[in-house]
């Protein structure tokens, strides 16, 4: 069954996250806050597990009408499914050849060619190769009535080498890639144009130059492109102002491992990183200064961390199967959930209320049924769904 860790904090308080795993599962987190805070549970599962499923990338649409959530799977395929109960709203299939290549990033987008209809988003996805797709999507009441672009946009961001990040900015503007022997560049979405490339800093002092390539990158801003950081394998985390130069202006070297997740902060100074050996902390980047490692070491690689718009905590997630919650103010940890799988990526869903206690899985015996059995919601949970959301801004996930 799902363990929960939790130490002495002022408590977790109300929050929703969702998880995505090497098995393709999706599961749902959720504390209910109260007096003192709660530990998080696990309230929900969605899908069965498979390998050939497995979660590369993971983007939510954070939105109070029809949330939305992307998912690129190792089967090459992309999936849009709605973020309340994880029904599928459009598939996207043989996005790419899993044989030689494989999806790297999935972005939803809200404003770039779909305007403002709760009913529409587009989709940009990138692969190893560096194709690009962007399309737009019109949802139906069904998958088969949803409505794709018939002419998507495609493009190219690397001539070689293999692109291992993706990251889309804060006004859906511009795209950041990164990569095996591709230095980080930066695009413009509307014109689908190469504006900027970064230069790879000089040799050191023995004239050696050692080759390094991006893991991971991420914007500073929602108002600002012009900055944002990008991880290496060489345990480094560079800081690029495309108005200044194209050679870093800051590297930080942290620990002795390769950095594999990095997060911004809603104060656009602040920074989070993970490695491969399960050390996270936190830095200024206007000083490259560390400001605190968060307590508690992980047990594994970190593959994915996500700041809470509204709350202040980030979520962490990776190789030792736990997903944890922390206190971005104190770094001390607030909860933590196993579960059981290799986690590959963590989302916030922002609108989530508490209302009532969440249910969660009593025996580890009901676990393992669960996870071998295809999870099915309840005919009355849609019109308890229906019934709530008269009364509140988003009603309580159940679990079956």
């Amino acid at each position: 069954m799902p363990r929960t860790t939790t130490v002495e904090s002022s408590g977790c308080p109300p929050l929703r996250a969702l998880t995505f795993d090497v098995l393709g599962l999706i599961k749902v987190v959720e504390a209910r806050g109260g007096q003192n805070g709660d530990a998080a549970k696990v309230v929900e599962r969605w899908g069965e597990p498979d390998a050939s499923k497995c979660v590369l990338s993971a983007s939510i649409l954070d939105r109070e009408s029809r949330p939305l959530i992307g998912i690129a799977r190792k089967s090459g395929s992309v999936e849009i499914i709605s973020a309340i109960n994880g029904d599928l709203q459009v598939q996207i299939p043989d996005l790419c050849q899993p044989e030689d290549d494989s999806i790297v990033g999935v972005h939803l987008l809200q404003k770039h060619k779909s305007g403002s209809s709760s009913r529409s988003c587009a989709l940009l996805a990138s692969t190893t190769k560096g194709h690009v797709r962007m399309e737009s999507v019109k949802l139906g009441k069904t998958p088969e009535k949803s409505v794709r672009d018939p002419s998507p946009t495609v493009w190219n961001v690397c001539g070689s080498g293999n692109i291992l990040c993706s990251k889309v900015s804060e006004d859906e503007n511009h795209a950041l890639f990164g990569g095996k022997g591709v230095e980080v560049n930066l695009w413009d979405l509307h014109k689908h144009e190469k504006i900027w490339t970064a230069k790879s800093p000089p040799k050191d002092n023995l004239g050696i130059f050692t080759p390094t390539w991006f893991t991971c990158a991420t914007f500073l801003s929602k108002d600002d492109h012009r900055k944002f950081v990008a991880g290496t394998n060489s345990h480094q985390v560079r800081l690029y102002d495309i108005s200044a130069q194209r050679r870093p202006v800051i590297s930080i070297d942290f620990r002795e491992t390769a950095i594999k997740a990095v997060s911004e902060d809603i104060d656009g100074n602040t920074i989070y990183v993970g490695n491969g050996s399960g050390d996270l902390a936190t830095f200024d980047i206007r000083t490259g200064k560390l400001l605190g490692c968060f307590i508690g070491k992980c047990a594994g690689s970190i593959r994915a961390i996500a700041r809470h718009p509204e709350l202040p905590v980030i979520a962490s997630c990776g190789l030792d199967s736990y997903l944890r919650i922390w206190d971005v103010q104190t770094r001390q940890l607030l909860s933590a959930v196993y579960l059981k799988q290799h986690l590959t990526s963590v989302v916030f869903d922002s609108h989530f209320r508490s209302e009532a206690p969440a249910p969660q899985v009593e025996t580890a015996a009901e676990e393992d049924k669960a996870e071998a059995t295809p999870v099915k919601r309840k005919k009355e949970h849609r019109g308890t769904r229906k019934a709530k959301s008269k009364s509140s801004k988003r009603s309580k996930c159940e679990e079956d």
